[in-house]
């Protein structure tokens, strides 16, 4: 097999990843967590699902990316009642995410992409992308990978606002689609509101796609969901996830053709006088 045909960063060998880069090939980094999604899905949504999402886009055009290995772990204090869920301090999964960025910055890659599917990580994952940017050569941006498929899901859905916020109608039609085997839907239940606030709230509240409510709030996910739902799971069906996995790709891969063909930015010093500042520890 031709090197550029391969789609997995680690099954390259080191000549091997210097031939994608000389081949401009976007990194993708699909970045999760390990978490509850109630009694009917398994812990590894957010890493199954946003993997699946650049498995499939690679596949499609396998000279035109490489898919990094998954980070499995999120900030997630918030869900830890619910046993299973893991939890990573914000400060060092920043750190952590930012050096696997840097590293692969170093050896060439010029683009760089972070594939979400944790919603907690996605404010981390901005801020990761933002310093990557701006302390490498690269340029790094990032997404909830919900965000491909926000039209498509609006067309489809049936539930209303906050029907899609966690192991809800639009995780478990995807989850639905890719694996039906895990997913016990005679435990899916719908529960409206959650960590983000109670339903029929006017400023408070989540979904995935029709978005936040006009203030914030997160709170123990254990105090607004009694089994970790937030969402109507129970009217997720797998040909939803089929049209919604679908448009997530088609999506991206329009992104990646546009994110390749960026040209290369140059800083510009607009300042009269340029002190002589110590330089900042982060820009190592």
């Amino acid at each position: 097999m031709d090197s550029l045909d391969k789609f997995l960063y680690a099954h390259l060998t080191w000549p091997e990843v210097n031939e994608a880069v000389l081949a401009k090939k976007v990194i993708l980094l699909p970045i999760g967590s390990t978490e509850q999604h109630g009694p009917h899905l398994p812990l590894d949504v957010d890493n199954f699902l946003a993997t699946s999402v650049c498995l499939e886009a690679a596949k499609r055009r396998p000279r035109e990316m490489l898919v990094m290995p998954n980070i499995p772990y999120g900030y997630n204090e918030h869900a830890q009642d619910f046993p299973g869920t893991i939890h990573v301090h914000y400060d060092h999964f920043i750190e952590y995410c930012l050096d696997v960025c840097k590293s692969v910055a170093y050896f060439g890659f010029e683009r760089v992409l972070l594939v979400d599917g944790h919603g907690s990580n996605e404010h981390l994952c901005e801020f990761i992308a933002r310093r990557a940017t701006l302390e490498t050569h690269a340029l790094v941006a990032s997404t909830m990978w919900t965000n491909l498929a926000v039209e498509k899901f609006e067309q489809i859905r049936e539930s209303g606002y906050g029907g899609a916020a966690h192991a809800c109608e639009l995780e478990t039609s995807v989850y639905l689609y890719l694996d039906p085997s895990r997913v016990m839907m005679d435990k899916a239940t719908d529960h409206y509101g959650g960590a983000t606030g109670p339903a029929r709230s006017r400023f408070l509240g989540a979904d995935l796609t029709k978005g936040w409510g006009p203030i914030r709030l997160i709170q123990w996910t254990s105090s607004g969901t009694p089994n970790g739902i937030s969402g109507a799971a129970t009217k997720a069906t797998a040909e939803k996830g089929k049209a919604i996995l679908d448009a997530a790709v088609q999506n991206l891969l329009e992104f990646i053709s546009e994110f390749r063909a960026m040209p290369a930015t140059r800083r510009v010093d607009h300042r009269a006088v340029k002190p002589d500042l110590p330089r900042l520890p982060s820009l190592d």
